[in-house]
């Protein structure tokens, strides 16, 4: 019986959605369910609901399903649910400058403190100068000078009196202070002491002695009595200082009472203030005279002041939420900057920069995997601190002993978050298989499907993930018919009838293009002729490369025939996948056969054009003809097959079925239908399987066929499983409907067999003959036929 075409009802999977009662999107209601994606959604949940550690998750899928996006809005959703993470700042450790100290504020209280310092500074910069030029510090700075100077000058005095009553002089001269005789209450002359008695002299002599010894001792005893003036004024100025400060920093220590680490760090800000008040008095200088209050209280003098505030969550609700777009290194961990100044580089704490996990601590962290481990040591860095715990700010060149230049050692942070890895399942499984400590860091895994069963319950929620999207895109509402078209072009891009696309991507761009179709055309609404024309236009856009290849078939340029029959040649289906667009075009396939020793020949193969797929599928069908026609004798055969005017990669084996059907005919001799294409591949049990692209390859035919004129002859032959995928073109269906072109669909050689040649398959009898006038037999007879001739060449030659 032979086979019958398909009939048009199979050749296109219409959608219908007349029952659900509705006229346009504007009487549906929006969806905003994770359409179909399910498992994925309770891997989400489930992570983010593990608070145990290395229950960190990647997220899988093809780009455009909206993996970003419903993560982004599961995360977010749960985020806004808990707590925010406190605040954390980096402060100048005055014992070990070199080491920054992290102090953990209450949420929001960060941000309070850096300013609470600044205006510190600002109001001692204001207060101390005027305390040291108030009348009352100048006041108790001359009382104690006025103290200095009247005991020097009685200790003098005393001693100005006895020497008096010994008739000897104190007299203060510019080399210091001397001694000398009187005479009548003069300065005796050397003559006038000359003219003495002798013992006189010696009297005079023996007191001055005495009396230069006491003002000997007098004089040594004036800087203990001048280090006594100096530490009084520095008791003084102490005492002034700390009636500044002490006020100043006590008001911060009620507001921050409870806070230890603030405290402690306050006690030393107050030490150093004390040590360092000249500090304050800058205001003085000429250079910084004019320089207002609030930029001076800035300046690098008071740097070691400030509070390097890192990461706040003042005006923040809930657990923080960041997507790294840029997650190298530097970008995650953190940096240390630095500064040049006449040539020399130099950093403090306050050159600490957070990265994404400081700002992400205590919340969540979403990172393109692609990315971060396309940057250099990103993706150490990121399992370091999750294996730790912590984010330890460290320099590439420290942590591979390039520089031994000494840095800072800022204190790490603790860590704790989740870290949401979107990426390829490539990835995925890659890090699985070769990195050790991936499934200890990474223990969820949540997999985004691409398609779902085009069922009733589905085709529901898809109606409401188009409305929603129609709403969020300010669109002009779809009708019912344009539903239906965006549904069946749903099926086509998935190659089955039976599913729908879920890339969202795709989806949005078509709805968006139908939309401004019908808005051109000055329709209030979208029907199914825009969203056909939205899909021609696309095509349209990227038809260039496939109207050259038609072109060259047309002119004969590339020699691919349509009609009549030949030996040993048949026209196989191939697709070409450029970009977002997949085009089918037919090209001749041939095969060369005979007497040989059982050896086929893959072309493609021998000169490195054809792929593993499909050189796997000429072996397959050359242990099928050995199967079929040589199971009891030697197969002795030398046959070729060659995809013609092919100059590029071959790859698959969607034709291994009509290979196989042209090495019949050239070993059988036996001609085959250049009408038909065929696509389909075989096993070794001569059963057809399905293949990929079936309706890009019927349609690259047709347009071959129809270019040339349509005969009522031509048509493509596909596997019975592909019955399901085809979502044809309109115009193939029509010209199927009229009779002028034929799509059939086989599920064993025989039935391809009967198609292509004008003679009967045939079938074995119990001894595996076949009927001499079948093409089986023919094939059969030829084998035999080689064999025979290879036994007799053989004993020939021994002889």
């Amino acid at each position: 019986m032979a086979l019958k075409p398909l009939a048009s009802t199979q050749l296109y999977h219409h959608c219908d959605l007349s029952g659900f009662g509705f006229e346009s999107t504007d009487d549906l209601t929006p969806d905003l369910s994770a359409l179909g994606q399910q498992r994925a959604m309770d891997a989400i949940q489930f992570a983010i609901g593990m608070h145990h550690p290395g229950y960190n998750l990647f997220v899988s899928g093809s780009t455009g399903v909206g993996r970003r996006e419903l993560v982004s809005r599961t995360i977010k959703a749960r985020a806004a649910q808990g707590e925010s993470p406190q605040d954390w700042v980096y402060v100048h450790n005055y014992e070990r400058p070199h080491e920054p100290r992290m102090l953990c504020l209450p949420q929001g209280s960060g941000q309070g403190l850096r300013q609470d310092m600044q205006q510190l500074i600002e109001r001692l910069l204001l207060q101390i100068p005027a305390t040291f030029k108030s009348d009352e510090y100048r006041n108790r700075v001359q009382e104690l000078s006025d103290e200095f100077e009247q005991r020097e000058e009685s200790q003098f005095q005393a001693l100005g009196d006895k020497a008096h009553q010994e008739q000897i002089t104190l007299m203060r001269t510019p080399a210091g202070y001397t001694l000398g005789p009187l005479h009548d209450g003069k300065l005796m002359t050397p003559d006038q002491f000359k003219a003495l008695p002798k013992e006189e002299q010696e009297r005079i002599k023996a007191a001055l002695e005495q009396l230069n010894a006491e003002l000997t001792a007098l004089v040594r005893e004036l800087p203990r009595l001048q280090q006594e003036h100096r530490e009084a004024i520095r008791q003084l100025d102490d005492e002034i200082t700390h009636s500044v400060i002490d006020p100043a920093l006590s008001e911060l220590r009620q507001k921050y009472g409870s806070q230890t680490a603030v405290l402690e760090f306050l006690d030393q800000v107050h030490q150093d203030m004390i040590e360092n008040v000249d500090d304050f008095f800058a205001q003085d200088k000429d250079e910084n005279a004019k320089m207002p209050l609030h930029k001076l209280a800035r300046s690098d003098t008071f740097r070691r002041y400030r509070i390097n505030l890192l990461v706040s969550h003042e005006h923040n609700g809930g657990s923080p939420v960041v997507m790294e777009d840029i997650p190298s290194y530097q970008n995650l961990v953190g940096r240390i900057e630095y500064q040049a100044h006449f040539g020399t580089l130099s950093t403090d704490f306050s050159l600490i920069q957070p990265g994404a996990l400081h700002r992400a601590n205590g919340g969540y962290l979403i990172v393109d995997a692609q990315k971060l481990l396309s940057y250099p040591f990103a993706w150490e860095g990121l399992k370091r601190a999750l294996r730790n715990d912590e984010i330890r700010i460290d320099p590439l060149e420290k942590m591979y002993g390039i520089s031994g230049t000494r840095s800072l050692e800022a204190e790490p942070m603790p860590l704790k978050l989740k870290v949401i890895l979107i990426g390829e399942r490539r990835l995925y499984y890659l890090l699985k298989a070769y990195d050790p400590e991936f499934s200890s860091l990474f223990k969820i895994y949540a997999d985004f499907n691409e398609q779902l069963d085009r069922s009733q319950e589905n085709l529901e929620g898809y109606l409401g993930l188009i409305t929603q999207l129609v709403r969020e895109e300010g669109l002009a509402p779809f009708g019912c018919s344009a539903i239906e078209r965006v549904v069946e072009q749903g099926s086509r891009r998935v190659d089955d009838s039976a599913k729908l696309s879920l890339n969202r991507g795709q989806l949005i761009d078509l709805l968006r293009e139908a939309s401004y179709c019908a808005i051109r055309s000055g329709a209030s609404r979208v029907e199914a002729q825009h969203v056909s024309q939205a899909l021609k236009l696309a095509r349209t856009r990227s038809a260039q490369y496939s109207e050259l290849m038609q072109e060259q078939l047309e002119r004969g340029t590339i020699i691919v025939a349509s009609s009549g029959s030949a030996v040993g040649q048949a026209n196989g289906l191939s697709v070409f996948q450029l970009g977002d667009q997949r085009f089918g075009k037919p090209a001749r396939i041939s095969a060369t056969a005979r007497l040989g020793s059982g050896k086929l020949i893959d072309i493609e193969r021998e000169t490195e054009l054809g792929g593993p797929i499909h050189s796997k599928g000429v072996m397959i069908l050359s242990n099928c003809i050995g199967a079929r026609y040589a199971r009891n004798s030697p197969l002795s055969l030398h046959a070729s097959l060659v995809f013609e005017q092919s100059y590029g990669m071959v790859d698959g084996d969607s034709a291994s079925a009509l290979e196989l059907c042209v090495l019949l005919s050239a070993i059988s001799g036996l001609p085959i239908k250049q009408s038909l294409a065929v696509t389909g591949s075989i096993n070794q049990r001569g059963e057809i399987q399905a293949i990929g692209g079936v309706n890009e390859k019927i349609e690259g035919f047709f347009e071959l066929c129809k270019s040339r004129g349509l005969s009522g002859e031509q048509g493509v032959v596909i596997p019975a499983a592909n019955v399901d995928h085809l979502i044809l073109d309109q115009e193939v269906v029509e010209a199927c409907e009229r009779g002028e072109f034929h799509i059939y669909a086989v599920r064993e050689l025989d039935e391809l067999i009967a198609l292509l040649f004008d003679h009967k398959p045939g079938k074995a009898d119990e001894d595996g003959r076949y009927p001499p006038a079948s093409v089986n037999g023919c094939v059969q007879q030829q084998l035999l036929d080689w064999t025979e001739q290879a036994r007799k060449l053989s004993a020939k030659a021994d002889k």
